[in-house]
């Protein structure tokens, strides 16, 4: 039997006071009222992540875990979507087994919906109802993930609606995702079964799908932060509000937190502390009907010891009543640069045609007059389109840097010869140089952004030598993190791929850009079901109509 004693921060009696926690066999046995000491440190549930793409951090589940349990997570819920639509039902499962070897976090995971996101993407591989009943019916899963195809939904696509049931016919819940949408076709998205959104940016958009019946995921990743838009829903809704950070690249994690850094923001800026846990532990544990605990007796011991309830910094974290962190260890935590054997599940996985492009598979030719370009929202997914004159015709116009307007380049990897597709973009304000990447969601075509042709060519070669991976190419030199696992996940630990995306990250701001993630930026301009405006399969493609534009 173990015993762990500190002021205990009670979510369900809304209560702090001097605690004696006794547990074994991974179990809470007692939590007793201590009355004659006084404790300088803080018993409080373990962080929950109710939405993650953990392939988004370039690691494998096991590897994911290493940097977030230091951070006082002890769960997440995790969307497999993104090896799912290079590899389909085979990357999905090679996750879950990764993860049931990890000893750390525990990690579940959600069925992916839109494999491809729609019908419109070039992806590499279709899990259709059929697949999710089967996989509904393993026992392995807590849902359905985030259903994007919001026209499928509303229009009763046949297919979209039999994944949905196969998921409610076991129990398990339906995970949205519906930016923007609101009246009659939000009510129609909620009433088929969708039970929460992490899309929203703004408190008028969350309110209305609360009062729809949808639940809200506050998110903070890599590329987008909505908490100050959503915050107020803490207090206003506190039942109905969870925590996420969808999409986070190592530096990030190792960094900045993970949902730490949404529980000590929130707690600053004056939260009641008994809602943002609840947030950041209870919601999602009750919604995804979790195996976690949340300091109650019979519960599974799973929690953390803090130094206190402002920094909420761990000096203890356990996971199913053993310590998988301990500050006072630290040295005994560190991870070599190199992953545990033990945990490699089928890296060999990818799919990966593409040969190389030459130079002159990058023309874009312009004729004199109005021509329509993607401009970014900083620090969110949305897009709007914008328009740009050009003065004279251009048998191939690279970009103008003055104008911060630079080439965009999508190319379909799971086929040998398609051309690429070519746009413009505003928002990188890069003077120099090129990036060139495979993480595109939710596809994983090929995306690039450059200065000039030649650098873009360079980069975007470099990831197809090395099917797979992020580049940075800057006259002549080329710098690459490779990710062989289905040309998204590093087979390294997250120590190694944060110190080559560190430097990768900061050669790009070295070249002029402002963007706390350009890597993470540009990974989203090919995802069509996000506002507004985007680079696809077949050209720019429109949002609201929900089609691709012709002659831009």
């Amino acid at each position: 039997m173990k015993t762990v004693t500190g002021n205990l921060v009670d979510i369900y009696q809304r209560d702090i006071y001097p605690a004696k926690i006794k547990f074994d066999n991974g179990v809470i046995l007692s939590i007793e009222r201590v009355h004659d000491k006084k404790f300088d440190n803080y018993i409080i549930p373990g962080f929950v992540d109710s939405h993650v793409h953990i392939e988004s951090s370039m690691l494998m589940p096991q590897e994911f875990s290493k940097l977030v349990v230091p951070r006082g997570t002890v769960a997440v819920v995790t969307d497999p979507h993104e090896i799912a639509n290079v590899t389909g039902v085979s990357g999905v499962l090679a996750m879950v087994k990764n993860a049931e070897l990890s000893s750390l976090c525990k990690v579940f995971f959600t069925i992916p919906s839109c494999v491809p996101s729609t019908c419109f993407d070039g992806s590499g591989a279709v899990i259709d109802s059929s697949d999710v009943a089967i996989l509904a019916n393993s026992g392995k899963f807590v849902g359905l993930s985030e259903v994007m195809d919001v026209p499928s939904v509303i229009n009763e696509d046949g297919d979209m609606i039999g994944k949905i049931e196969a998921v409610r016919n076991c129990g398990m819940v339906v995970d949205g995702h519906a930016p923007l949408l609101s009246g009659d076709e939000l009510l129609k998205y909620a009433a088929a079964g969708i039970s929460t959104d992490h899309e929203c940016v703004s408190a008028k958009e969350g309110e209305e799908k609360i009062k729809s019946g949808i639940k809200i995921l506050i998110r903070w990743g890599s590329a987008v932060d909505n908490y100050d838009g959503l915050k107020c829903l803490i207090a206003d809704y506190p039942d109905s509000v969870m925590f996420c950070t969808d999409d986070s690249h190592p530096d990030t994690l190792l960094r900045v937190g993970h949902i730490d850094k949404l529980v000590k923001r929130a707690v600053k800026d004056g939260y009641n502390i008994f809602d943002v846990l609840r947030a950041a532990s209870l919601n999602p544990v009750e919604h995804y009907s979790l195996p976690v605990g949340v300091l109650r007796v019979s519960d599974s011991a799973d929690f953390q010891v803090v130094k206190s309830i402002r920094t909420f910094e761990p000096l203890q974290v356990y996971v199913g009543g053993r310590c998988v962190y301990d500050l006072n260890k630290e040295e005994k935590n560190s991870h070599s640069q190199e992953i545990d054997e033990t945990c490699v599940v089928n890296v060999s996985i990818n799919k990966f045609k593409r040969g190389s492009l030459a130079l002159t598979d990058l023309r874009k030719n312009m004729i004199c007059g109005e021509h329509l370009g993607i401009e970014i929202v900083k620090n969110q997914l949305l897009t709007v389109p914008f328009k740009f004159s050009i003065d004279r015709e251009f048998e191939n116009f690279e970009a103008s840097l003055d104008d911060d307007i630079l080439k965009l380049v999508y190319l379909n990897r799971y086929s040998s010869d398609t051309a690429p597709q070519i746009a413009y973009v505003r928002g990188f304000n890069m003077k120099r140089g090129a990036i060139a990447s495979t993480i595109s969601h939710d596809s994983h075509n090929i995306l690039a952004v450059g200065t000039n042709d030649s650098d873009l060519l360079k980069a975007i070669n470099k990831v197809i030598e090395y099917k797979g991976g992020l580049s940075y190419s800057e006259g002549g030199k080329v710098t690459i993190l490779p990710l062989p696992i289905g040309g998204i996940i590093s087979d390294r630990s997250g120590e190694y791929v944060n110190k080559i995306f560190t430097s990768l990250k900061r050669r790009v701001k070295m070249s002029g850009s402002d963007l706390y993630d350009p890597f993470m930026t540009l990974s989203f301009l090919s995802l069509i079901v996000i506002p507004e405006i985007k680079l696809g399969e077949r050209g720019l493609f429109d949002f609201r109509s929900f089609s691709f534009i012709d002659n831009y």
